[in-house]
């Protein structure tokens, strides 16, 4: 893991990357933007196909199954973001010399199984190894889906007047993570209990449940308008993003964005809010407020917790978040402080 981890920031993405974006073709109907997840590329026949490209992890002391569910899902969780599932996977490995075959045999066996396991069908890439490669991001991987171009979500697609629906809780793969990374010093500070369940949330990191019921339920009435997953930056992070790239402002109750004794506590530990870390496996939605209580209750319905925790509104009417009852603005920070947090627990030598 590099130690200044994170995706570049809005301001940079909008100088440097936004206006080199090469041959302007008329098909593209989603390219690059800030607070997007996928491409859309118009196949003119009624369907349309979807991108989005994420790191692989390939990290030995995380586990090389848990780093193969983290190299596929976090993909996954983004076309899930279509209200659709991947069908497709490209992938670019460059391999640390320092993993040896078996290592590499172990991971790609678990690639394939959780890529079996979701539908997606392995298409081809690029497999070498570097000399000097010490990160733990092995390379990178493109997941694809079909489908028809007037069912696909986009997360810049979020209306005035929507409520926001938060799936599961905060910072999950942050907590789960530090969790099986640290595992003695998180059950020596917080107990078993706790280090157990924060640690049985990490094969929970997936949105494609919640994909599949927002699919069958837009297929009767559009209930939900887009939606975002939840990576950098956490809840509100996504909730920030997606109401940038939707061209909205927006208003969130700090009071309602569920708080677990979970989470709080490794997130305690770590020094680390919530709300602001890496939660891959909660799933953002904008919803047309009609619809509300149809989602929420079909989401229980299937297992998924499901929070109102605010609206869009007019982009004059800014970013607030309401806390102890006041309006303040909500804050955007471009560095996760996931990442902070898991070197310098690294550093003081917690196991």
């Amino acid at each position: 893991m590099m130690e200044n981890a994170g995706k570049i920031n809005e301001e940079y993405f909008k100088q440097v990357i936004l206006p080199n974006s090469g041959f302007r073709r008329k098909e593209v109907l989603v390219g690059p933007n800030f607070g997007v997840d996928v491409a859309l590329i118009d196949l003119l026949d009624g369907r349309a196909i979807a991108l989005t490209s994420d790191p692989l992890s390939l990290i030995p002391t995380l586990g090389l199954q848990e780093s193969a569910w983290l190299s596929v899902h976090l993909m996954a969780n983004d076309i899930a973001t279509t209200s659709f599932s991947p069908q497709y996977l490209q992938t670019v490995l460059n391999l640390p010399t320092s993993i040896t075959d078996a290592q590499f045999q172990e991971y790609w066996q678990h690639i394939d199984h959780f890529c079996q396991q979701i539908g997606v069908a392995i298409t081809g890439g690029h497999t070498g190894s570097i000399e000097g490669q010490n990160s733990t991001i092995s390379g990178g991987g493109t997941m694809i889906t079909i489908a028809p171009k007037d069912k696909i979500l986009a997360s810049n697609n979020a209306q005035v007047g929507d409520l926001i629906v938060m799936t599961k809780q905060c910072a999950m793969s942050s907590v789960a993570i530090l969790a099986l990374s640290f595992p003695e010093t998180v059950k020596h500070r917080l107990g078993t209990e706790i280090a157990l369940e924060a640690s049985e949330l990490f094969y929970q990191t997936s949105v494609l449940k919640e994909a599949e019921i927002v699919r069958q339920l837009n297929e009767k009435q559009r209930v939900v308008n887009a939606m975002h997953d939840v990576t950098e930056g956490g809840v509100l992070g996504a909730v920030f993003e997606m109401s940038v790239a939707s061209g909205l402002g927006v208003e969130v109750d700090d009071e309602k964005i569920p708080r677990t004794a979970v989470e709080k506590g490794v997130c305690d530990l770590f020094g680390l809010d919530p709300r602001y870390c890496i939660g891959a496996g909660s799933m953002i939605l904008s919803v047309n407020p009609a619809h509300e209580q149809t989602l929420v209750h079909t989401l229980a319905e299937q297992g998924l917790p499901a929070t109102v925790i605010g609206k869009f509104v007019e982009s004059s009417d800014g970013h607030v978040i309401i806390e102890d009852g006041q309006r303040k603005p909500l804050p955007y920070f471009e560095t996760d402080p996931y990442w902070a947090a898991f070197f310098g627990a690294f550093k003081k030598g917690w196991k």
